[in-house]
């Protein structure tokens, strides 16, 4: 009689790893965006009259991702000790209103005027909100993608 247990080893199969490219995509996106997302919040930080909160979205959303960055790393350091999640979660939840908040202050102007000379007060700067809005629609796919690869291997890989 076969042992159930190893044949049931056996059927498991092990999830497919994604190719090198895309792991290397994905985090050439999650290293540069955080610093691309504060530069354009500086530099752009008052020619947003219709919605003043894009740019202080988009400093605070380089910060904050980067802070996320730092806090993932720093459990490998000893000093830190076990705070390091509790931190995580935080900064986690943060960011995630904070996102939320960013969705709201984007998709409500959607589409400002771009033109400063007709109105001063009803205009956003064009670099600057088509930044903010593609870098959230870019957020959404990547969840999406990342969901995907998350559920795929479980849906794919059944009994035979």
């Amino acid at each position: 009689m076969p042992d159930t247990d190893t044949d049931t080893f056996r059927r498991i199969r092990r999830p497919p790893k994604p190719p090198c490219v895309v792991v290397g995509c994905f985090q050439v996106i999650s290293c540069v965006m955080p610093i691309a997302q504060f530069v354009i919040g500086a530099l752009y930080q008052f020619d947003c009259p219709r919605q003043p909160y894009i740019p202080i979205y988009l400093l605070v959303m380089g910060v904050v991702s980067m802070l996320l960055a730092l806090l993932s790393i720093l459990p490998c350091h000893a000093g830190f000790g076990n705070h390091s999640g509790a931190w995580s979660c935080l900064v986690s939840l943060f960011f995630f209103c904070w996102f939320i908040a960013g969705n709201v202050w984007i998709y409500s102007v959607y589409e400002p005027n771009y033109n400063k000379t007709v109105s001063r007060d009803v205009y956003c700067n064009k670099t600057l909100y088509l930044f903010a809005f593609w870098t959230t629609n870019m957020s959404y796919v990547l969840f999406g993608f990342l969901l995907f690869c998350t559920c795929c291997p479980w849906c794919l890989c059944g009994e035979d």
